[in-house]
């Protein structure tokens, strides 16, 4: 194929880390809109494949699918008509978080099945219960910026899991929530549960605490289900993260920049479907795509390859202008260990420091099938230690301290000087992690390890940490509203 696109929308920025050129960057985007005009992306929703033609797509239908080719130009308006920036409403309006270049948060890996039990320390699959006591220690946590469902409520099946997650997570924290939906119905439901936990509808329509992802299939589709809840979304006004996973090797190209290529043609082409059906819908660039490790078939999300691919898609999201979403911090690690902590700094720093605004990943273990509460408070620990190296070293008069280096001159002491206890709080301060003496360290901790002091935090976060309240009784009617909803279900299935 012959690139011939030449009207990319620039639009870059970093915190530190330059992982592609502005001509990378620029070949990534002319690829992409080539690709999804030429190849084009299966649709298998009728409506949807409606909108991509009443919007200047060219169909191509096919028995239960169409492959939909989209023009450039629409791709290129459909990026510019989604927001740059706007602000991640939070049920308690102290957690908001303001989406816009250089900010940058994190959160925790998504929709585990297991959980390692914090007072047993055996592994077991994970609960409603344990769904909402993960969010807890995760609204006690500063470092967690946002709430996303860190494990499935496995001890409730079929399409009223997703319901029981949102009560479980509304319950327990008041941060901006990130959740995905089964069906419009599902949806719908969801959003009842969330007007109720902020006093009703009305408010939730002028802020909404919660966030849609939608998964494209890759390689390049649009499934059914998919396109249901994307067109919902836009239509209820309600925001949209993209996660597309492709795995480098399997359901993408083995070579990274062909990943990325196909990974953008799947986020620009959800982005389309929204804006044609509302322009204007908040679309979050998202990723959790990394390489199929082809030795064991396994998604290496502690690989090198992880943090590159993320911190590359960081760099694409902001030459959209876009709000990013990417994996960092993750690890194939089995337990939270020295490996854990070296595959978590590794791809936590890589996203950050290419100025991923949301960098999902704290906490798992185990290729994204395990949460653990010990993992989450270490991964807190850094992430503390990361956000001070992202601000880098601050020069000015103060910092300089030229009058103070004058005054103590060659040969004195700077440890009692008022500049020093000025600004002393400026220097990183550890809560978890230790930098005392070894005598201290004993009799401080009685040498316990990183790990027992974390699940010993994580528990007394349990007993102790009160979420921000909710209103009235909004607990007990979003109770009535999941059991409504189930009895729905129960009654259809027997119809």
């Amino acid at each position: 194929m012959q690139r011939r696109f030449r009207s990319g929308i620039s639009a870059s920025s970093g915190l530190g880390l330059s992982s592609l050129s502005r001509d990378e960057l620029d070949s990534i985007h002319y690829a992409t809109l080539q690709i999804l005009q030429d190849t084009g992306i299966k649709v298998m929703n009728e409506k949807a494949l409606e909108v991509f033609h009443g919007g200047g797509a060219t169909v191509e239908r096919h028995e239960g699918f169409g492959i939909v080719s989209i023009p450039a130009y629409l791709v290129e308006e459909s990026a510019f008509r989604s927001p740059h920036t706007f602000v991640y409403d939070a049920r308690n309006p102290a957690d908001d978080f303001i989406m816009e270049p250089n900010r940058v948060g994190f959160t925790t890996f998504s929709g585990c099945i297991n959980v390692i039990d914090p007072h047993t320390r055996e592994l077991r699959r994970a609960t409603k219960k344990d769904c909402g006591d993960l969010l807890r220690v995760c609204d006690a946590l500063d470092e967690i910026s946002v709430a996303a469902r860190a494990v499935n409520s496995t001890d409730v099946m079929g399409q009223v899991q997703s319901v029981h997650n949102l009560e479980a997570i509304l319950n327990n924290t008041g941060k901006h929530i990130f959740l995905g939906a089964d069906s419009v119905r599902n949806l719908q439901v969801m959003v009842d549960l969330a007007s109720a936990s902020v006093g009703g509808r009305e408010i939730f329509e002028k802020r909404p605490i919660f966030t849609v992802s939608v998964c494209p299939i890759s390689p390049l589709t649009l499934g059914e289900n998919a396109c249901d809840v994307i067109m919902a979304c836009a239509e209820l006004g309600l925001g949209i993260l993209i996660l597309p996973m492709a795995l480098s090797g399997g359901t993408s190209s083995v070579s990274l920049a062909g990943t990325l290529v196909t990974h953008n043609a799947e986020v620009l082409s959800t982005i389309v479907l929204a804006q044609l059906i509302k322009k204007g819908t908040p679309c979050t660039y998202g990723s959790t795509s990394t390489i199929l490790d082809l030795r064991f078939g396994t998604s290496a999300i502690g690989s090198p390859e992880y943090g590159m691919i993320n911190a590359s898609l960081s760099k694409m999201a902001q030459y959209y202008r876009l709000p990013g979403w990417v994996g960092g911090g993750a690890t194939d690690s089995k337990e939270p260990d020295i490996q854990s902590g070296y595959e978590f700094t590794l791809s936590a720093t890589l996203s950050a420091l290419s100025g991923g605004n949301i960098i999902f990943g704290s906490g798992v273990l185990e290729q994204g099938l395990t949460m653990d509460y010990a993992k989450l408070i270490m991964d807190a620990e850094m992430i503390r230690m990361i956000q001070i190296a992202l601000g880098g070293v601050v020069v000015n008069d103060e910092t300089l301290a030229m009058d103070v280096i004058h005054e103590v001159g060659p040969g004195g002491a700077y440890i009692a000087h008022e500049h020093s206890l000025r600004n002393m709080r400026s220097q990183s301060r550890v809560n978890l992690f230790d930098r005392r003496s070894r005598d201290d360290w004993m009799e401080a901790t009685q040498g316990k390890s990183v790990r027992d002091r974390a699940y010993a935090r994580a528990i007394e976060i349990l007993e102790n940490h009160e979420p921000y309240a909710l209103p009235g009784n909004a607990s007990e009617t979003m109770k009535e509203i999941v059991d409504d909803y189930e009895r729905e279900l129960n009654k259809n299935k027997k119809v």
